[in-house]
């Protein structure tokens, strides 16, 4: 875990968690993917559920391991989509023979002509997270309105993935801030559903 203060600001703890994710080493980023993907999900997955992953940026890990082991016991895929800055990610189908298309903002996502599709299970991408479930993003708030509405119409679950040294101490979460189902790392896996 991060020794980061608990008093820092979220720009702080951004930074602060980026930075030690970026220190990882190319051998460290595979081995974390692998361990995650060998682990699996905490939930069962049944026939046909739908599971919403990423296109990794910068340096997140990457879920691609993880995403091929879900297709194979039966999981349909999806990416999001960026349609306007200050709106809700869209998802679209994908598999992972499917190519890509850098959309807006350089980010890999499904063709247009792929079916838009409501997952299920959405696997998230953060900056830095703690021991109840907050994380912090990109400050875009992408996701946070994302599950906010997906929330408001069926049962989401959202698991967060990450390296272990992504968790700080405290996340400052504001109202608007949707907390994490779970956490994967390439440690352990928290779950925040009781908390």
């Amino acid at each position: 875990m991060s020794v980061i203060p608990a008093s820092s600001s979220k720009a702080d703890l951004r930074t602060a968690a980026l930075t030690a994710r970026d220190a990882l080493s190319g051998e460290h980023r595979e081995c974390a993917a692998q361990a995650i993907a060998a682990r699996g999900l905490p939930i069962e997955i049944k026939p046909a559920t739908v599971v919403a992953g990423y296109s990794p940026i910068r340096s997140e890990i990457d879920p691609a391991p993880l995403m091929r082991k879900l297709a194979a016991q039966g999981a349909r895929l999806a990416l999001p989509v960026i349609t306007a800055r200050g709106q809700s990610l869209r998802f679209r189908v994908w598999s992972p023979d499917d190519r890509l298309l850098r959309g807006p903002l350089g980010i890999l996502e499904p063709s247009p002509a792929a079916a838009e599709i409501i997952p299920e299970i959405v696997l998230v991408p953060l900056a830095a997270f703690d021991r109840l479930g907050h994380r912090i993003g990109y400050g875009a708030g992408h996701y946070d309105r994302t599950l906010g509405q997906l929330r408001k119409s069926r049962d989401i679950t959202a698991i967060g993935l990450a390296f272990a040294v992504q968790e700080v101490k405290t996340v400052p979460a504001l109202i608007h801030d949707v907390a994490l189902d779970y956490v994967l790392t390439e440690a352990q896996m928290l779950d925040f559903r009781s908390s």
